[in-house]
Order: structure tokens, then C-alpha cells, then sequence
């Protein structure tokens, strides 16, 4: 009375959807991280600027002429916002990659090139390359 397994394509085709999922998100936390930075950039730069000074601000693809006392506090409201969401990808990619090795130990999954062995050897091959990483026909 074994249970019915799902054909080994159909496994690995899960396998490879949640890899999948997981680099979209790490794509996305990348994305919003350096829009972060933009926005951190434009606030340091706008804090040396009097408060009244025209500046311009694109919103919805519009270019809109405000202050810098208008723009400065949704410039860093939006940064706080973006921070948040970013810890909240963050939770979801630790989520993912949890999902992905117990789909792993459920399936009984090995990458190629995996083995038990395999992290001793290549600690003694990064001390031998002085730390740079080199690629290894497998």
C-alpha cells in the first residue's frame, strides 16, 4: 500500500517553480533595495536645501513642481515604507527557501555537484585559490 508518486518531471518541474519563485523575490528585495538608496541619495541631497526652493518630483509619470518643504517628508515617508516592505520580502524569501529544502527531504532531492563530502573538499580548494572562486567542470 505504498503511496502514488508524483512522476520524478513533475517533481523536479515543482522543484525548479519554487527556485523559480524564490529568485523573483530576491530580484524584487534587489529592486527595492537600490530605490532605497536612490531616495536616501535625493533626501541627504535636499536636507543642505533651503525649504523653499523649487524642486520638481515625478508622480505617476507626471513631473509635478513642489518645495523641498513639500518633497522632503514623503520622500522619507515613502523610504520607510519601502524598508518595511523589504523586511517583508526578506520574510518571505526565508520563508521560500525553507518551503524549497522540505520539498527537497520530502522528494528526495540531490543538485548535482551536492555531496556529503563535497563542503570539506571545497573549504581545501578556497584555501589553495587564496579565497577567489573558481568554477569546476563537473
Amino acid at each position: 500500500m505504498a503511496s502514488k508518486k508524483p512522476p520524478q518531471e513533475q517533481v523536479i518541474a515543482g522543484f525548479q517553480d519554487l527556485r523559480v519563485q524564490q529568485r523573483n523575490i530576491a530580484n524584487k528585495v534587489a529592486e527595492v533595495e537600490m530605490d532605497m538608496k536612490e531616495h536616501e541619495l535625493v533626501i541627504e541631497t535636499l536636507k543642505e536645501v533651503d525649504e523653499s526652493r523649487k524642486c520638481f518630483r515625478l508622480v505617476g509619470g507626471v513631473l509635478v513642481e513642489r518645495t523641498v518643504k513639500d518633497v522632503l517628508p514623503a520622500l522619507v515617508n515613502n523610504k520607510e515604507q519601502m524598508e518595511k516592505m523589504v523586511d517583508s520580502m526578506k520574510g518571505s524569501l526565508v520563508t521560500k527557501g525553507e518551503e524549497i529544502n522540505k520539498y527537497r527531504e520530502t522528494h528526495n532531492l540531490k543538485i548535482k555537484g551536492e555531496d556529503s563530502k563535497e563542503p570539506e573538499k571545497k573549504e581545501k580548494d578556497a584555501s589553495k585559490a587564496g579565497g577567489v572562486l573558481v568554477a569546476k567542470d563537473s
